[in-house]
């Protein structure tokens, strides 16, 4: 089994979306690195990841100290193998998505409202409506995403005598 990169941005789009969290990694107020889940919205015309969070904290505090985060999405993992008898052999099948960028923190509150419902429309098809109070007290984390990498981890390998054309969606 291999990994592949994979370049085609639908099948990085789909597995962002598949995601129902995603893992912040951040520098935290002493230097020492700090991750944490966080529910998102994903704005995929624009590469851009909204996440939200209480107005304090300490996440909020790192981020105001050092803005560069990285997040992580991955697809559920599951144990896949090419001989059940060989160790080596196994492997975890999966697919993760790595960004990179910086936090502005939004706080025009209609653009408030719009990155909520993107982070909305990660978790449900319904429309929300926001009231002032409520927006805000939320803290809006907007990123531009600068890179993305993805990789595609347990693919079969194509010299494997059991090798067939796949469909890296299903990762």
């Amino acid at each position: 089994m291999i990994t592949v990169t994979v370049e085609e941005r639908e099948l990085i789009n789909e597995i962002i979306k598949k995601n129902k969290v995603c893992y912040v990694g951040m520098v935290d107020t002493e230097g020492m690195p700090y991750v944490i889940p966080m529910n998102f919205g994903f704005d995929a015309g624009n590469d851009i990841i909204y996440l939200h969070s209480g107005p304090d904290g300490s996440s909020v505090s790192a981020i105001e100290k050092n803005p560069n985060l990285c997040i992580t999405f991955c697809t559920e993992p599951k144990l896949i193998y090419q001989h059940k008898d060989v160790a080596c052999s196994y492997r975890m099948k999966c697919s993760s998505v790595i960004c990179r960028g910086k936090v502005v923190f939004e706080e025009d509150l209609d653009k408030k409202r719009e990155a909520l419902n993107f982070i909305m429309q990660q978790y449900s098809k319904s429309e929300f409506k926001y009231s002032d109070p409520a927006v805000k007290n939320v803290k809006i984390w907007r990123v531009e995403l600068d890179s993305i990498s993805t990789k595609v981890f347990g693919a079969p390998n194509p010299k494997s005598p059991n090798y067939k054309d796949q469909d890296f969606a299903e990762y």
